[in-house]
This record gives structure tokens, C-alpha cells and sequence, in this order.
């Protein structure tokens, strides 16, 4: 079992820094055993960006909405009756409760530590702990799930840095903002449950179709034409880890995107 110290400087070997902003994917299984569990990795991470780095994390909520794949499995083979059932059954979005249950240990402990910001939307949330969270988190607009009005835009502009622990470019969320530079990218309709002055309704709203089905590919190619510095990979307990900047892998998702998937289809 790997100590908190350790895995603290496993990162710093890697190239984490005091004061960094980091937007962290993490594989707990990936990682080995470490002590504390998903406490014991978000010590060694605030650890190693120290009390001036912030740590972002995916909070996302596909559990409240009826466009999103977790509910197509979720009702398969339902009868009607039983997917009423399940559909009266979803809460409100609740900033402060709504649990994010398919985003791993790790997120779902940056959530709940105390003093955590999270942003408003109902669907993508950010979580983040340190003192740059308000600002990061702060105006995500409900009907933007990951563009230029959410905290990937605002992760882009504080010259973030991207930690995938244990996890690939397949779970690489920054990539989607690249998905909104594309020139004229393909948008589709959204629902969700919501609470106005707290009564729970069902909204629906349009946004960009978001698509993660070519990120491993994406990732690979950006990682073969990555800059010195752009990417750095180390072992962080069992797993082979990567340290990325999120601007360059933003910039790079935006044209490899606009090459290799038609627009507008």
C-alpha cells in the first residue's frame, strides 16, 4: 500500500507544482491501494499543489436526465409503467446534495469535502477545492454544458493543467471544448430535472452534441505531435499517469475535430 507522502511525491515527480490548477480524472482501481483510499489521493493531490493550487473535478449528473445514456440502460427492458415509475422517481438537480455517483470516488470526495464549490449546471457540474474554485466554477450557464460559458473555458484561460490518473484520453473531458470550436458543430436537444423556486419540473434545452467516441484516438494523436512539456508521464502508485496542458490539448482537439469529423453532421 502506497502512504500519502508517497503518491504526494510520485506527483511532484511527475511535474505537479504548488500552485497549480489541475482538472483531475482519476482510476482509484488504476492506482493501487493507497492509504486513506479516495481521501488519501485527494491529500496527496492537494498536497502536492499545496494550499495556493486548486483541484477541479467532472461532478456530472446523468442520473437526473432522460437524454442521457445512463438512462437508456437504465429503463432498457422496462415496461412503461415501470419507466413512469423511474422518471417521477429522478430528483431535482441540487447543487449542494445531487451526488455523482458515475463519477467516481475520487469526485464524488472533492464533492463533499467541506469548503468545496460546485457549479450550477444540472447536468456537467464542476467540483473544485482551493482557493481558485469560486472563480473557475462561477457562471456555468444551464444551457452550456462545456463550452465557452462553463469552467472549461475559464480552465483554459487560468493555463490549467489536465491530471489523468490511472484513466486515458477517452475520459479526457476537456476535449468537448474543443467539440464547441469547431466551426458550426452539430447541436441536439437535452432534459433534465430542474427545481424552480422549489418546485421540480422537467427542462429541455439545446446545446452541442457532445461526443467523447474518438477521444483515445484524439489523445493518441495529440500526444505524437505534443510540443516538450506539453505532456509528461510517470507511474503514480500502479498506474501509468499523465500530466497535460490543457490549452495546447484544447487547441489541438479543435482542428484534429474539425478535420476528422464532418461539420455540422
Amino acid at each position: 500500500m502506497t502512504d500519502r507522502a508517497r503518491t504526494a511525491a510520485a506527483l511532484t515527480a511527475l511535474g505537479v507544482r504548488p500552485g497549480d490548477v489541475l482538472l483531475v480524472h482519476a482510476s482509484l482501481r488504476s492506482l493501487g491501494a493507497v492509504a486513506g483510499g479516495a481521501r488519501g489521493v485527494l491529500d496527496a493531490v492537494r498536497r502536492a499543489v499545496g494550499p495556493a493550487g486548486t483541484v477541479v473535478v467532472p461532478a456530472f449528473t446523468p442520473e437526473n436526465s432522460d437524454t442521457s445514456p445512463h438512462y437508456r440502460e437504465r429503463v432498457r427492458g422496462l415496461d412503461a409503467g415501470a419507466v413512469d415509475a423511474v422518471r417521477a422517481a429522478m430528483p431535482a438537480y441540487d447543487p449542494a446534495l445531487t451526488p455523482a455517483p458515475s463519477m467516481g470516488a475520487l469526485a464524488e470526495t472533492v464533492r463533499t469535502t467541506a469548503w468545496a464549490e460546485r457549479s450550477a449546471h444540472p447536468q456537467t457540474s464542476f467540483a473544485a477545492l482551493g482557493p481558485g474554485g469560486a472563480r473557475l466554477l462561477a457562471a456555468h450557464r444551464p444551457d452550456c454544458h462545456l463550452g465557452e460559458d462553463s469552467p472549461l473555458a475559464r480552465l483554459y484561460e487560468a493555463d490549467a493543467r489536465i491530471l489523468l490518473l490511472g484513466t486515458g484520453y477517452a475520459t479526457c473531458t476537456a476535449f468537448h471544448l474543443g467539440e464547441y470550436r469547431m466551426p458550426g458543430p452539430p447541436r441536439r436537444s437535452y432534459r433534465c430535472v430542474v427545481a424552480s423556486r422549489g418546485v421540480r419540473r422537467w427542462w429541455e434545452y439545446e446545446d452541442v452534441a457532445l461526443d467523447d467516441g474518438d477521444f483515445a484516438a484524439l489523445g493518441a494523436a495529440f500526444e505524437e505531435a505534443a510540443a516538450e512539456g506539453d505532456v509528461r508521464v510517470g507511474r503514480v502508485g500502479a498506474a501509468e499517469c499523465r500530466l497535460v496542458r490543457l490549452r495546447p490539448a484544447v487547441d489541438f482537439a479543435t482542428a484534429w475535430l474539425t478535420e476528422h469529423r464532418t461539420a455540422g453532421s
